[in-house]
């Protein structure tokens, strides 16, 4: 299983860095690796009894790692093409329900979009198409080699159907999306129906099993219902996140630094925080940068240490003492909108920042917590 996703937070062993994109795999793959262990073991058992016990489990598990090498080559397609349309990777994850190439921008075209998506499956299937014609004109004759070729192309074939199925987060589902961006013009209007067509997949993942079961099911069907369940709600979370990410998207275009920002007035770092907060409410300003005796901006003085601190105390606390010194991170062009303000605040977590003109005057202080309401709700 496969798709593109944003950065997020990750614990794993490091595997290599082909074509410079870094490679984990997830301490999750080991469960998967010892339940395709077991699972497999009978079938090697059933088709070659002349092997021993440890022969046995040490081919099922030889499955298992080749099994998730195809996995790897899908993700690398993703992620080559990724690159050579110039989007940051920032790594590949193979964990228990396959893998995953976090992929930090979108692509910025649909027919771009369509390809990332598209060339992953199209390796799958390629890999299928090659085991098929080997198990039928160069493998024979039984034993190891022939089994382990017939599941490979097998195994390829369905991760690569499997994944053009048309929701998110699958890849089929990032090109649906593709094809309603370029028919709307409108990337999050294709977010949307993708994910939404991924919620109705994941739903008949779980309920379809189901269903068949109740209606004159064997009990080895109990299996496919619990595959069904994990891959149902996984595509069910997966196709909400999208749409979160939809509705976030959306109201990018109003976090403006600008329509954001909060006046500032200057202060010294000696002056008593109960005299700075009587001159910004003189002046209607919602925030105080501390500067030097030459109007030289030092520190923005931080709203929740004003706010700890009771009123009966800030006549003897100095504004310096609850402010926190300018890194040249916290200083951020006036002009940023969208995406691009969001990077920077992310690239330099703080609780405030100093906007300044191209010319270095100062416009005024972006409180994060002002950005943040932007985004709440969604």
């Amino acid at each position: 299983m496969s798709t593109e996703s944003p950065r997020q937070e990750f614990s794993g062993i490091r595997m290599g860095r082909p074509f410079g994109i870094p490679v984990y795999v997830s301490w999750t793959w080991f469960i998967v690796a010892a339940i395709i262990t077991f699972m497999f073991s009978d079938q090697v058992r059933g088709q070659l009894p002349e092997l021993s016990e440890p022969a046995v489990y040490g081919v099922a598990f030889a499955y298992a790692v080749l099994l998730y090498v195809s996995v790897l080559l899908h993700e690398l397609a993703h992620s080559v093409l990724a690159k050579m349309y110039g989007l940051p990777v920032r790594r590949i994850t193979l964990y228990l329900l396959g893998g995953v190439s976090e992929i930090e921008k979108e692509p910025q075209t649909p027919g771009r979009e369509f390809m990332v998506a598209a060339v992953g499956p199209l390796v799958s299937l390629l890999l299928a198409g090659i085991g098929l014609v080997a198990d039928l004109f160069l493998v024979d004759g039984g034993g190891i080699p022939e089994m382990m070729v017939w599941w490979l192309w097998v195994a390829n074939l369905i991760v690569g159907v499997f994944n053009l199925l048309p929701g998110l987060p699958l890849d089929g589902g990032r090109m649906l999306r593709a094809g309603v961006w370029k028919a709307t013009r409108s990337p999050g209007t294709g977010t949307i129906a993708a994910a939404w067509a991924g919620r109705v997949l994941g739903a008949v993942l779980i309920v379809g099993p189901l269903l068949l079961y109740w209606f004159g099911g064997q009990p080895q069907q109990e299996l496919s219902l619990l595959w069904g369940a994990v891959l149902g709600a996984f595509i069910w979370f997966g196709a909400t996140q999208s749409l979160r990410v939809a509705r976030v998207r959306a109201r990018l275009p109003q976090a403006n630094a600008r329509a954001l920002a909060r006046r500032a007035i200057p202060v010294t770092a000696e002056t008593p925080l109960s005299e700075a907060l009587r001159k910004a409410a003189e002046a209607h300003a919602g925030a105080m940068v501390v500067v030097d005796h030459d109007g030289r901006p030092l520190a923005i003085v931080n709203e929740a240490a004003v706010q700890a601190t009771p009123e009966h105390r800030r006549p003897w606390v100095n504004a310096g003492s609850l402010s926190r010194a300018l890194e040249p991170s916290m200083v951020l062009p006036a002009d940023l909108v969208g995406e691009s303000l969001i990077d920077a605040m992310r690239d330099a977590p703080s609780g405030e920042y100093l906007l300044v003109e191209k010319g270095g005057e100062v416009y005024g202080v972006l409180a994060t917590a002002d950005v943040n309401r932007v985004f709440s709700g969604v």
